[in-house]
């Protein structure tokens, strides 16, 4: 769904699984960090207040949104996560590198899902300037990370019921 239709922390908390006893671990770009850092805040704070518990969300960074990748898959591959969320922000510039880091990034992430046992959120926003960006973590449209806290808890419960 369009952000322009939904606000991005919006929900119903009562479809909201308690996340207690759920680990999660956050990979974090550096790269655009007063965007990425309020995407965050956004989704630790989510968690948090569907009841993870601070010991049980790690929080990594990587220089930028491709290294998500790379990332989430040791976070993945570590066995100590339930659910992992991959937060980025990619502005668009005057070349064609946006193309190819959110190509690539969206087609990492995505593979990781396909093939792992652990889900991997997608939390990259690709924006094609400052001011959409800031209106998606935390401005007028709400906070990606919370949507992306949200989706977490979600799919952890969903592994969990099929065992």
């Amino acid at each position: 769904m369009a952000t322009a239709f939904h606000h991005l922390s919006d929900y119903d908390p009562a479809t909201v699984p308690s996340a207690e006893g759920m680990r999660f671990g956050i990979v974090v770009s550096e790269w655009n960090g007063e965007i990425t850092g309020a995407l965050l805040e956004g989704a630790h704070a989510t968690l948090v207040r569907h009841g993870a518990r601070e010991a049980d969300v790690t929080v990594l960074t990587v220089p930028g949104s491709f290294e998500l990748i790379y990332g989430a898959s040791r976070m993945v591959k570590s066995g100590r996560f339930d659910a992992v969320i991959a937060i980025g922000c990619v502005i668009r510039g005057d070349t064609p590198h946006f193309d190819y880091i959110c190509q690539g990034t969206t087609q990492g992430l995505a593979q990781l899902n396909a093939e792992g046992q652990t889900p991997v959120v997608y939390g990259l926003l690709t924006c094609n300037d400052m001011e959409q960006a800031e209106m998606r973590s935390g401005g007028m449209l709400g906070n990606k990370g919370d949507e992306c806290a949200v989706t977490a808890i979600k799919m952890v419960d969903y592994s969990r019921r099929l065992g």
